[in-house]
């Protein structure tokens, strides 16, 4: 993520954290992601621009051993290691990628980061820290913009969230500019994004090593079908602005 991308995030840790609260996170997203990573129990994971490190509390609250959370953005940061102070100790958080991260974690969790990627070769990067940081048969588990995502600005107003692309007419294209905004109970914040094609993302993942790619829909894990879930979350689900994308770190030739 360049300096610009990272810097438009410092000050929006309250509201950011504040989105854990809202329908769409709470009862699709934050579940979804749980259920896909499974158990955490002693494993070593690596929060790939964590935020205000709601994720990486999580994970150590499962059990996880070490949990490292990584952001460039120094607001969301001093978030991070103040609630988990209060919350989940036994966290550490750094500002870059040292040389002695790399190889060895077993999961690497990147939730919101690729679409901040601002150009194929930011993107190619971005993915290759990711995977480099995972040990061989390690696991990444990534959420970036979901490729057939509603690029109409009202279609996620409802749930405090807007997505709309730069280009109306072509919004589909790999680097087109997407702004989010956040907004919900008075509180509003915005950052700007990129879109990326599944074919653009695959092969990103790919060159970085990645392997046994699966991309997995958000859905609401407590529910058994659409019908079951809360009517007001049923267009979100129909369209969901995220998808999960899996996959693992391949073995070195020997």
């Amino acid at each position: 993520m360049s300096k610009n991308n990272a810097g438009q995030f410092n000050e929006l840790a309250t509201l950011y954290e504040d989105t854990a609260h809202w329908p769409f996170r709470k009862e699709i997203e934050i579940p979804s992601v749980l259920q896909a990573i499974g158990d955490v129990e002693g494993l070593s994971v690596l929060d790939f621009g964590c935020g205000t490190g709601m994720y990486s509390r999580w994970l150590k609250q499962r059990g996880a051993g070490r949990v490292v959370g990584y952001d460039p953005t120094k607001g969301m940061l001093n978030y991070a290691r103040r609630r988990a102070e209060k919350e989940s100790p036994g966290i550490s958080f750094v500002t870059r990628l040292s040389p002695d991260l790399i190889g060895q974690f077993d999961l690497v969790l990147a939730v919101h980061v690729l679409q901040y990627a601002s150009s194929g070769p930011e993107l190619q990067d971005m993915c290759a820290d990711m995977v480099g940081l995972l040990r061989p048969d390690g696991r990444l588990l990534t959420l970036p913009i979901h490729p057939s995502y509603d690029p109409r600005r009202s279609y996620y107003e409802r749930y405090g969230l807007r997505l709309s692309a730069d280009d109306l007419q072509k919004p589909y294209v790999d680097g087109g500019g997407v702004r989010i905004r956040l907004c919900k109970n008075g509180k509003q914040g915005s950052v700007f994004a990129a879109y990326w094609s599944a074919a653009s993302l695959e092969r990103a993942l790919g060159q970085a090593g990645l392997r046994s790619l699966k991309w997995r829909e958000l859905d609401a894990p407590e529910c058994a079908a659409l019908g079951q879930a809360p009517k007001e979350l049923h267009a979100y689900l129909q369209k969901p602005h995220s998808i999960i994308i899996e996959g693992v770190r391949a073995r070195d030739p020997q």
